[in-house]
This record gives C-alpha cells, sequence and structure tokens, in this order.
C-alpha cells in the first residue's frame, strides 16, 4: 500500500504532442511525482521520449498502453517497455495476454496492470458488446485472474476497489481513473468517484487529467487533489 499522498495522484498527460507535455510537466513542478502517458502521446510522436525524460529527472512514469495481441508480440513489447525504466504498464485483462506481459517482464522492475472494465463502460456496454455478465462480475473474474498469474495490480473503477481490497488483499495495486473533484464534469466517464472517496474505498492510486491538465492553475488543481488524498488517508 502507498502511504505518500502526492506519490498518489498519477496525472494524466494527455495532450497531443511532446512539446505541449513538457510545457505541462514545467508548470506543475514539484506539485506531481507521476505522470501516466497514453497512446495519444505516444501515437502523436514523442511520448516515448518524454517518457524516458521524466524518469530520468526523477519522475515515476505510468505507460498506459493497454497492450493486446498475441502472446509473442506482447511478450516482446513489454520487454522492450522495460527498457524504458517506467515504473506501471497497462495490458488488458486477458489470460493469455497477461501471462505473455508477466514473462515478457521477467527479471526487471516494471510493474503491470490489468484493465479489467473501462471505467466508460457500465452493464449495458458489456451487454451490446457480447458479454454474458455486467461489470461486477467480469471485473471480479479477471481481478482473480491477474493475481493467479501474478500480475501487480489493476485498473478498476473506484466503485470496484472496496470489494476487491477486500478480495483480494493489501498486496494488489489498485488504480482507479474515473476520478473527478467535487463539481468537476464528469465527461465520458460513467462510475467515478472524488479523490478521497476513491481513497477511502482503498485505492492506491488517482489517475487524474482533464481537472488538473485543462485548469486554469494546473499546479493548484493537483495540490488540492494531493491535500484531499492526504486528508482521507489519515481520516
Amino acid at each position: 500500500m502507498q502511504t505518500n499522498a502526492r506519490d498518489r495522484l498519477i496525472t494524466a498527460l494527455d495532450v497531443p504532442n511532446a512539446d505541449e507535455a513538457l510545457a505541462l510537466v514545467e508548470r506543475l513542478g514539484d506539485a506531481v511525482s507521476f505522470y501516466k502517458i497514453g497512446m495519444e502521446l505516444v501515437y502523436g510522436g514523442g511520448g516515448l521520449a518524454v517518457a524516458e525524460r521524466l524518469v530520468k529527472a526523477g519522475k515515476k512514469v505510468f505507460l498506459d498502453l493497454k497492450l493486446h495481441d498475441i502472446p509473442n508480440t506482447v511478450e516482446r513489447a513489454t520487454a522492450q517497455v522495460a527498457r524504458l525504466g517506467v515504473h506501471l504498464l497497462t495490458v488488458h485483462g486477458y489470460p493469455q495476454t497477461m501471462r505473455a506481459a508477466h514473462a515478457g517482464r521477467a527479471g526487471t522492475g516494471l510493474k503491470l496492470l490489468a484493465v479489467t472494465v473501462m471505467t466508460s463502460y457500465d452493464d449495458d456496454d458489456l451487454i451490446a458488446a457480447g458479454y454474458a455478465e455486467g461489470v461486477g462480475p467480469t471485473v471480479r473474474r479477471r481481478a482473480d485472474q491477474a493475481k493467479d498469474i501474478g500480475i501487480d495490480g489493476l485498473i478498476i473503477s473506484p466503485h470496484e476497489a472496496a470489494a476487491l481490497r477486500a478480495a483480494l488483499g493489501p498486496s494488489m495495486l489498485l488504480v482507479t481513473p474515473g476520478v473527478r473533484p467535487a463539481g468537476s464534469a464528469v465527461g465520458d466517464q460513467k462510475r467515478v468517484m472524488t479523490p478521497g472517496e476513491a481513497i477511502r474505498a482503498g485505492a492506491d492510486h488517482l489517475v487524474v487529467g482533464r481537472p488538473v491538465t485543462a485548469a486554469s492553475d494546473p499546479r493548484a488543481a493537483a495540490e488540492a487533489i494531493v491535500a484531499e488524498i492526504s486528508a482521507n488517508l489519515t481520516a
């Protein structure tokens, strides 16, 4: 379980290019110690170079690529990511994919997170996609499979955090997108909580993008979230 409130906040650099990302990092300064780099920045160019630069600067990096392919490709891609020195990598929570990623990171410090069900999905979305069960049972099945395979943690909605913490114990990292400070726009998320609620539910890390990056004062927005996290760690 993480104890440092600042390390609990992961700020999402969901911007289209490296220049915007680095400018945002500069504005945030020491208010943020942990960053997420996702598909937009990687595919827009320079995302992996930004990751390496942040690692060298002493920041933690979560590379959110949600790998999912044939096992050989996932294993080799995971090994390449591990060479960057990033802290976290996401893979989709299918057993074949998780086993391949686990093999690919062997002997490195890279931690793997399995994506259970996207926080923009609800029961109706899963049914429309052909799943026989809703969000709750699907998340629990994938969580149990991830633990059995040796995956370090899960990407989950904060609404699943309390039940999974009770079921899986303290060693499994629970990382929650779908976190919105009180009064913030929900956007395309469907299963959300405030930072304090998510921490009290058992989340280790909160991934927050637009409420920080689109704020008029991103640094102040990040500091407010860290303060809310800290207050709920000691409550």
